[in-house]
């Protein structure tokens, strides 16, 4: 093997990555070309978030309420929920709905769900509504206030569903009350699944019940999650 063959091997490797880099440079800069105020990296995880969710699809296997399931020792209905203002949100304000809870962050690979999130409460308003938790207990994923949030949500991602106090989610001291119910059998009736990681999703019914867990990976439009939401009571 020569020199100069080494030297046009070199030179071509080094243009098709530039190349590429150029490419994806302007990939990213198009898909975020309404976006405002994001950071670098959130861009890229936007742009790469089909991507990503191809990736971890397989993992994305929901949690299924058993048949033999005992009735809900706590009433869902009986939680509260804080706003961002620092008002109280009765879940009984949504009897007869559909609820789907999720623990969001602005700054993670599964942050373009909330696209999908809005998408799906738009579709399913009649009879769903979806309520965010905001929660920066994975990875500092979620640093922002919580009026930063809202504006994150609402410019970038069109959000007009419930957006929630940033808290706690996960099992430890200061976790929020929704989450402590939905992820404690001795509250909810069956499950004890905490959220593996942002954009974790519970499903509760009509009649305040949790039904479904579904993971991260699981898009909100999903066929599973659809169908679920098609099936009236």
């Amino acid at each position: 093997m020569t020199s100069p063959y080494l030297y046009k091997l070199l030179k071509r490797t080094i243009t098709t990555v530039l190349l590429l880099i150029i490419s994806f440079g302007a990939y990213v800069m198009i898909i975020n070309r309404n976006t405002t105020d994001m950071t670098i990296r959130q861009k890229i995880l936007r742009a790469v978030y089909p991507a990503f969710m191809w990736m971890s699809k397989k993992q994305g296997k929901p949690g299924t309420r058993p048949e033999n399931a005992m009735q809900s020792p706590v009433p869902f209905y009986s939680l509260k929920a804080m706003l961002p203002n620092g008002s109280a949100l009765s879940m009984e304000s949504f009897k007869g709905r559909k609820i789907l809870l999720v623990n969001t962050a602005s700054d993670c690979g599964y942050t373009p769900q909330l696209a999908e999130l809005e998408k799906l409460y738009k579709i399913h308003k009649q009879n769903l509504v979806v309520l965010a938790f905001p929660s920066n207990d994975f990875k500092e994923q979620e640093k922002g206030s919580d009026e930063e949030i809202k504006a994150f949500c609402s410019v970038n991602y069109g959000v007009t569903f419930p957006l929630m106090k940033k808290s706690t989610v996960l099992k430890h001291q200061g976790q929020n009350e929704v989450f402590f119910w939905l992820t404690h059998a001795s509250k909810n009736g069956w499950n004890d699944r905490p959220p593996e990681w942002n954009f974790s999703k519970y499903l509760v019914d009509e009649n305040g019940m949790l039904i479904k867990y579904f993971s991260p990976s699981v898009s909100p439009m999903d066929k599973a999650v659809l169908t679920l939401l098609s099936d009236k009571k």
